[in-house]
């Protein structure tokens, strides 16, 4: 009732342009708390890179580079896509959608977004592609949460191909599709976050990378092979693209285990 009060007297595309409001506070609001904690050190036993500090002139300085993009690219972005919306079918009225229908959806949509944006990302790894593109995101060897966006205008383009297809081929309702874009941006913030908490929910889903997966990626930097998984690990362990970092765990593992016999 309370969606029909609101919707009903509201076009289409107004109602689809809350999407750009929705991603503006996921963006700003999201990589808060991970200010705090690192501003704080509550957490330094949980960071990956401990070595590595972060001002809040450094955090604020990399917001304002990520709202620039935003204004410029990914608002426009969701105006000039609209068509796309209405051409695939994705609906504003009622009946709203079930909660299986929202929860299937969206598992759908993480799987297809990972699949083809694991191989967009491969790509980017080439050489003429990490040199005029994808070296912009790789600024930030040690992640934080505000850096998830931060990239080349291009490389946002791009990767919001596999993020789309999803939609494209199983559309459902637009809250829906705004609940799939809130969930895809905060996770990517989280294995963006240069913290490993043990307490994280998203380490009980099965073949999940999480943040230290991802941290390795950036910390390898422009030589990185490995770990090109968006969300999942599975095509990085499929296709291979993992064995440096199962070398590096094993390699760190022993350490590990020498420092507490020594």
């Amino acid at each position: 009732m309370v969606w029909f009060n609101y919707s009903a007297t509201k076009s289409h595309f107004y109602v689809y342009c809350h999407t750009i409001l929705l991603l503006f506070l996921v963006f700003s609001l999201a990589p808060l708390p991970l200010v705090v904690v690192e501003l704080t050190g509550w957490f330094n036993q949980y960071k990956i890179q401990p070595k590595v500090k972060y001002s809040f002139s450094d955090m604020f300085r990399c917001y304002k580079d990520v709202m620039k993009l935003f204004i410029l690219v990914v608002g426009t972005l969701q105006i000039v896509s609209y068509p796309s919306i209405q051409m695939i079918g994705i609906r504003s009225g009622l009946p709203l959608p079930s909660c299986l229908e929202i929860v299937s959806q969206i598992v759908v949509y993480f799987l297809i977004e990972d699949y083809f944006n694991y191989w967009i990302h491969r790509l980017l790894h080439c050489k003429w592609g990490y040199e005029k593109i994808h070296r912009i995101h790789h600024e930030y060897t040690s992640p934080i949460g505000y850096a998830s966006p931060y990239a080349h205008w291009a490389e946002i383009l791009i990767l919001g191909i596999p993020t789309f297809l999803g939609p494209v081929i199983t559309p459902g309702h637009i809250l829906t599709y705004w609940l799939w874009i809130a969930l895809r941006q905060i996770e990517a913030i989280e294995t963006h976050s240069g913290y490993d908490f043990p307490w994280t929910l998203t380490k009980w889903i099965p073949f999940y990378g999480g943040a230290e997966y991802h941290d390795y990626h950036h910390h390898v930097g422009g030589q990185s092979q490995s770990n090109f998984a968006s969300v999942f690990t599975y095509c990085d362990y499929i296709y291979g693209t993992d064995k440096g970092y199962r070398i590096y765990k094993k390699l760190l593992h022993h350490q590990q285990v020498n420092d507490i016999l020594n």
